[in-house]
């Protein structure tokens, strides 16, 4: 079996576009625009409505065959491959930058005759920051930071922005920070948005990817109206979760950010991305997030420069998916292939 490059440039249509592996090339910055507080309160979300629409999406298009590989092939190249653990070891570190730099083995690439992809991105701790750019010399992966006092975002604002400055210093090139989720529970959208305002100033030349840790804002309008805020400050994209909520990364949440991004360009013309984080760990979930960013957004954000999935697991189970589909069974135990 193997995919043509039919399939690598129209892995949608059923993805309906060209889509080709691109270049770990971030869109253009998102300046943020003065906050708009009439904009904000007129953020409405009906919750039936969204979760309805969010139990439909994964069933509105079925990928098989030649291009299931092919969605599976672009996701990879989403994935910012992200180590956040306690027992984080340089080592462990630098394992991760090896497969990122091949995450599918090379016999698997040559039976599907396609060029060697890798990831969106590699995150981690800001004291491994030197680890990962030195691991990934030579390559476009960028290194990505988590910042701010990651993941509970506890920590004093001056400290919080040395922190950003010093993982930019450090050599990181994206920088995601924690809000304050005590703005947004107690309705202070202003401090949110000078909050996250300042750290777009401290990221320098850095995107900045904005954590919203979404299960702990309560509702989903404070989800959607966090979404605008923290875009109308300049967050480069915005993102669930922490991976380290009790609820990460869902549909439901999901669909209300991108519908905020998809607000925000129609009014300003600007593009930002998305990420969903925490929880992403099949195959199959990963096809139902390149759906919502086609149903909702469009071709455009159905890249790493607009996409990108926080995952750790993620990647194995791809790499399964790919070689029950060049071989008809799975190396290790057995699973069902996707449906």
């Amino acid at each position: 079996m193997t995919i043509t490059n039919q399939h690598t440039e129209q892995v949608q249509d059923q993805l309906e576009h060209p889509i080709t592996v691109h270049t770990n090339t971030m869109h253009e910055r998102n300046p943020g625009i003065p906050f708009d507080e009439g904009w904000l309160q007129s953020v409405h979300i009906n919750r039936s409505a969204v979760e309805r629409r969010a139990v439909t999406l994964p069933t509105r298009r079925t990928v098989k065959k030649e291009w299931q590989a092919a969605w599976l092939l672009r996701a990879i190249t989403c994935i910012d491959l992200t180590t956040l653990a306690g027992d984080d070891t340089p080592g462990n570190v630098q394992r991760l930058c090896a497969k990122a730099k091949q995450p599918v083995r090379q016999e698997l690439l040559d039976a599907l005759h396609m060029t060697p992809v890798q990831v969106g991105a590699v995150c981690v701790y800001h004291n491994l920051v030197p680890t990962a750019v030195h691991a990934l010399r030579g390559t476009s992966i960028p290194v990505a930071a988590v910042s701010t006092g990651f993941p509970a975002g506890q920590n004093p604002f001056e400290q919080k922005i040395q922190e950003i400055k010093a993982s930019v210093e450090a050599g990181a090139t994206e920088i995601d920070i924690v809000i304050s989720r005590a703005h947004v529970l107690l309705g202070n959208w202003q401090a949110l948005y000078e909050e996250v305002r300042a750290f777009r100033a401290a990221c320098g030349n850095a995107h900045m990817k904005t954590i919203l840790a979404t299960h702990e804002l309560v509702t989903l309008r404070n989800v959607g109206m966090a979404s605008l805020v923290c875009m109308m400050a300049g967050a480069d994209f915005i993102k669930t979760s922490t991976g380290k909520e009790a609820v990460n990364a869902i549909l439901p949440v999901g669909l209300v950010m991108v519908r905020a991004i998809r607000d925000y360009y129609e009014r300003t013309g600007i593009q930002v991305g998305f990420k969903p984080a925490g929880g992403v760990r099949s195959a199959k979930s990963s096809l139902d997030w390149l759906i919502l960013m086609k149903e909702e957004l469009g071709n455009a954000w159905l890249s790493n420069r607009l996409f990108r999935i926080g995952a750790s697991g993620l990647l194995s189970d791809i790499e399964r998916q790919l070689s029950y589909f060049v071989t008809g069974h799975y190396a290790a135990a057995h699973h069902n292939p996707l449906v």
